[in-house]
């Protein structure tokens, strides 16, 4: 018999939305499934994050933070 195992799907806290066409380009913050805030860098993710109890080590964590339309590196549309 052959066991069926699911594939792990995590659900971080904190997403990180795609770039924002402005000046300068944003990325909208999302905690919890609320948005919390626009970061404009890196820096911004980590103190957003921060102010609401989320203290983030590694960024590239899958189950901690999610990035979509883009990495940690990814501040300028496209």
């Amino acid at each position: 018999m052959t066991e069926i195992s699911s594939p792990h799907i995590s659900y971080p806290r904190v997403m990180v939305l795609g770039v924002q066409p402005s000046d300068p380009p944003f990325r909208i913050m999302e905690i919890d499934g609320e948005m919390v805030g626009e970061a404009k860098s890196i820096t911004d993710v980590l103190v957003i994050a921060g102010s609401h109890g989320i203290h983030i080590h590694d960024l590239d964590d899958p189950d901690v933070v999610r990035w979509v339309g883009g990495d940690k590196f990814t501040w300028a549309s496209r």
